[in-house]
């Protein structure tokens, strides 16, 4: 049991100076003083709990944190690329038969604990196809250069089409062949807003 008494004290020296405290005294019958105990996961409070971070363990404030998606994106963006298939043109039809450069960079960053995706490229498609000129079918290939392209840019897409030399094909015909391989233009595109998204959900 607890038991307590007023006590007044008047200083030496200070008169009319006086301060009263409590004098606690505890008996053996007095009950124990409380034991900590770890609280469960149901009695944290909301406000206690850490928010959602994203990105490495170790960034846990989602201040700062760039990661190369490289390995990732360069072989994704070859695999969508073949997988356009053969597109028909007034004489003829085409493909890409294979990706021969896929150059640049794709990557994540955190920044204040938001994800944020980009990506820069240069390609080069190998491609090939059938005309019928002056009556005769013509197997013919070439290369289609894509030059520079970013996050979010697809609308500027351009290509440069290069024939293989091919001596018995009139400048004529092949000024239609590259007007036609250009027209392989829209399904790239494609395929590469396929990629954009791919990378931003990732």
């Amino acid at each position: 049991m607890e038991s307590g008494a007023l006590v007044s004290s008047e200083k030496e020296g200070q008169q009319g100076a006086s301060y009263t405290y409590w004098v606690r005294k505890i008996t053996g019958d007095a009950a124990p003083l409380p034991v900590p105990r770890k609280l469960t996961p149901e009695e944290v409070p909301p406000c206690q709990s850490q928010p959602a971070t994203i990105g490495s363990a170790w960034n846990r404030a989602g201040t700062w944190e760039e990661k190369s998606l490289n390995n990732w994106a360069t072989p994704r963006i070859k695999e969508l690329l073949i997988s356009v298939g053969s597109i028909p043109f007034s004489f003829g039809k085409a493909e890409v038969e294979d990706v021969t450069k896929c150059v640049g960079d794709a990557f994540m960053m955190i920044v204040r604990n938001k994800k944020r995706v980009g990506y820069t490229y240069e390609l080069t498609l190998k491609v090939k196809g059938e005309w019928i000129i002056q009556g005769e079918k013509k197997l013919i290939e070439g290369h289609i250069d894509v030059p520079e392209f970013s996050f979010g840019e697809l609308d500027d897409l351009q290509m440069d089409v290069r024939l293989r030399e091919a001596g018995d094909i009139l400048h004529q015909d092949r000024t239609q062949i590259s007007n036609d391989l250009k027209l392989l233009l829209q399904p790239v595109r494609e395929k590469l807003l396929q990629f954009e998204q791919e990378l931003k959900d990732r």
